[in-house]
């Protein structure tokens, strides 16, 4: 296989892939808005109480996910438009010695669940992020929580998965498609850390 080889789509078909995607992405974007506003609200309600009882919010996730959890960490603990004290964000995704060790010595679905072993304290919360809801490493880390009293919230898509029934909170983006699901993670990771900071500090 050569990369040399000839562009297959067209001029013509190229920009109507861009706006065949766009147009997806933005319908996905509505249907969020119809059917998950009220579950928006009440997660960004637990977050900001979170936070005011001095409790901390930790995230995690898988590939694309992981990604996630690191930008909504940084929105949270930096900043996202108001100038404003730090918040205790910790993403479980970023650590590659603490990674690597514990998917080495115990197994790679440990990885999240020995970290909030050492960090994370009843009355803290556990963002939890997977497209599928199935991911068995986040699937072990919400376990965790709900037997040590650590509060839990999913943003998964499709059927919402295993994880939607274990959960305190969910936010299911109500699409089968994983780039539009990843595309509504972060815009909905967007509104709770714009919510939460106005909460706390407008």
């Amino acid at each position: 296989y050569s990369l040399q080889r000839r562009l297959i789509l067209t001029e013509k078909e190229i920009y109507e892939n861009i706006k065949s995607q766009l147009q997806s992405s933005s319908e996905v974007k509505h249907k969020i808005e119809e059917k998950c506003s009220d579950s928006i609200f009440a997660a960004a309600q637990s977050m900001t109480t979170t936070l005011q009882k001095g409790g901390k919010i930790f995230l995690c996730g898988n590939g694309g996910s992981a990604a996630d959890s690191q930008h909504i960490a940084a929105e949270l603990l930096v900043r996202l438009d108001l100038e404003r004290d730090a918040l205790p964000a910790i993403a479980l995704t970023t650590d590659t010695s603490i990674l690597t060790a514990s998917a080495n010595d115990y197994d790679f679905a440990k990885i999240f669940v020995r970290q909030l072993q050492g960090l994370a304290k009843p009355g803290d919360l556990l963002i939890a992020i997977s497209t599928s809801g199935n991911s068995g490493n986040v699937i072990e880390a919400v376990q965790h929580c709900k037997q040590n009293e650590i509060q839990t919230l999913v943003l998964t898509g499709k059927d919402g998965g295993k994880l939607a029934g274990l959960a305190d909170q969910v936010i299911k983006v109500p699409s089968q498609n994983v780039q539009r699901i990843q595309e509504g993670h972060i815009t909905i990771g967007h509104i709770l850390c714009d919510i939460v900071e106005k909460n706390l500090f407008a």
